[in-house]
């Protein structure tokens, strides 16, 4: 078996169906990327339409990719997304979820609507997600799904007290989820991505936080979002990572190696 099959063997997703929530975004929108030139029909769900539609031109340089507009607090609007997206081939293969929000705030003054906003998308949407799309794959004898957790999922840092407490609960309603479906083919893993700097924490970032961030990070510099690929195409082929599952990966230049 030359090199190119061997590893499309492992990693290849022809014919199958990927729906990435959040892929509008700069690290869904890599994952969406990688997906698709490795051969997905790449769906991406999103909350807003020109966002979705730009994704989708860009993927469709490389291969098959649709789009339908998602909100991951609402149960319908999830399972809308599943239907739409179960229509191409019968039945979705893998499901990422990259939606996230975050608020930064000393404790004493963090909000509580605040706390509401971004548990309901961070951790709810997550529940849901893994719920309906959990379900829908054990029906159709299996599938993967690959939660975004964060380096929050496994150490706290201060001032963004609801993103932090969010992702933690992402890592281990994960691992749970895993051990409840794992008998019916589903598994269901975490990615960790460290600080790539985006929309929604770029205004986070001031000198000081950017200073203590290069202190404690190895390799003294941000990701770059299409370094998430690799991990999220392991921890998703239903070959290369079929044993793999309640299982992170923290893509993070080492940050959570070495906190102290």
């Amino acid at each position: 078996m030359s090199t190119p099959e061997y590893l499309q063997k492992l990693f290849g997703f022809d014919g199958k169906v990927a729906v990435v929530i959040g892929g509008a975004g700069e690290l869904g929108g890599a994952i969406c990327r990688g997906l698709v030139q490795a051969g997905a029909h790449v769906v991406v769900a999103d909350v807003a339409e020109e966002p979705c539609q730009k994704r989708v031109a860009e993927l469709e340089q490389f291969g098959k990719a649709s789009w339908t507009l998602i909100d991951v607090t609402q149960r319908a609007s999830v399972e809308n997304a599943l239907d739409f997206a179960a229509k191409i081939t019968g039945r979705v293969h893998c499901m990422v979820n990259a939606a996230g929000v975050n608020y930064g705030s000393n404790f004493l003054d963090y909000p509580e609507e605040k706390w509401d906003f971004v548990m309901n998308i961070n951790l709810k949407g997550i529940f849901i997600a893994t719920q309906v799309f959990g379900k829908h794959m054990a029906l159709q004898g299996g599938g993967s799904i690959l939660n975004f957790g964060s380096v929050n999922s496994i150490l706290p840092l201060s001032r963004v007290f609801g993103y932090a407490a969010s992702k933690a609960g992402v890592l281990n309603l994960s691992r749970n989820a895993a051990q409840d479906l794992a008998s019916q083919n589903v598994r269901v893993n975490v990615i960790c991505p460290g600080f790539f700097p985006a929309e929604q924490n770029r205004k986070l970032l001031d000198d000081s936080r950017v200073a203590h961030i290069m202190d404690h990070t190895p390799m003294k510099r941000y990701g770059e979002p299409d370094e998430l690929i690799g991990a999220s195409l392991l921890m998703l082929s239903e070959n290369a990572g079929k044993f793999i599952t309640g299982a992170y990966i923290s893509v993070d230049g080492g940050f959570t190696s070495c906190w102290f």
